[in-house]
């Protein structure tokens, strides 16, 4: 997940997070800052609304993507 974000391929890794038998908080993030980095911001800020409806705690890392995710939305840099 964390490489296909790295790759700017947020959808791809979307994919793999997808085929997860068990997702945990780190695969959360890495599915959030992938988005967040690339410029979909809001689309990470839903993945971050999904998370917390499907009963999983954030943490500290959690926390700063989606910071992140809120200054790009706030600053209008947003795809």
């Amino acid at each position: 997940i964390d490489m296909y974000g790295k790759c700017g391929r947020p959808k791809d890794a979307k994919s793999v997070f997808d085929k997860l038998n068990v997702r945990d908080v780190a695969s959360w993030n890495a599915l959030i800052a992938a988005y967040g980095q690339n410029g979909h911001s809001r689309e990470a800020l839903e993945l971050f609304q999904q998370m917390q409806q499907e009963g999983m705690s954030m943490d500290t890392i959690t926390l700063i993507n989606i910071l992140d995710a809120c200054d790009s939305v706030a600053a209008g840099k947003v795809i």
